[in-house]
């Protein structure tokens, strides 16, 4: 439903041919043989290509898919739990804990969207991008664009519906965007003030050492 989706978005085909894994960051040394690119040696790689089935010369757009990432205890509770009984629903979560959207935007995605969209938009080619409308929410100002011809990123946003034999994938949205507004939402935010920055480092000193000659309030 994913790659349909992309696929009648961005190259106007809703039967896209689809590769996975496919290589984008070369290691510095040596121009590679073609040897080389079968090898799998590369350091870094685009989780799909999305490919117009008869367009010569050939077109496509990158798309990444990106998960969410918890904090908290480990997840092998769950599975315990699983091994145990048989429950009606998801034991979740079995132990504190909760997903980290706003980790897995600024350390997962933010350096691959930072890395790849600048190549690639020199390539006069689009990166799409998958998450769940949980994780979109997380995202901070992020100004939209209302043409893809003007567009660098376009998020495709999913969602889940329950239905009478369990939960089914759903389309949400479809935002257009900029590089620069993509990686301001993923920040979500802006440097503190050199003073109220300087208070933490006070406040953390007096927790080890309540006599430090440092330790004191900032004056208004």
């Amino acid at each position: 439903m994913i790659f349909r989706w992309v696929g009648e978005t961005i190259l106007q085909t809703d039967s896209p041919d689809v590769l996975n894994q496919i290589g984008f960051l070369d290691r510095l040394g040596p121009e590679p043989t073609e040897a080389d690119e079968d090898s799998g040696d590369f350091i870094g790689r685009i989780d799909n290509v999305i490919v117009h089935p008869s367009r010569d010369p050939i077109d496509w757009c990158a798309l990444e898919l990106q998960a969410v990432y918890f904090s908290g205890m480990a997840m092998n509770r769950e599975f315990t739990l699983l091994g145990e009984r048989v429950y009606e629903t998801l034991p979740f979560p079995a132990a504190h804990r909760r997903p980290d959207w706003r980790s897995s935007g600024p350390k997962r995605l933010l350096p691959q969207l930072q890395t790849k969209v600048p190549t690639i938009r020199t390539w006069g080619k689009k990166m799409a991008v998958v998450v769940d409308e949980a994780f979109f929410k997380s995202l901070v100002g992020l100004e939209r664009e209302k043409y893809l011809s003007n567009t660098e990123i376009a998020w495709f946003v999913v969602g889940y519906d329950e239905t009478s034999t369990g939960w089914k994938l759903a389309k949400r949205d479809i935002v257009f965007t900029k590089l620069d507004s993509s990686v301001k939402a993923l920040t979500g935010g802006v440097p503190l003030s050199k003073e109220r920055f300087e208070d933490q480092l006070r406040a953390k000193l007096s927790t080890i050492r309540p006599d430090h000659p440092l330790v004191r309030k900032r004056n208004p």
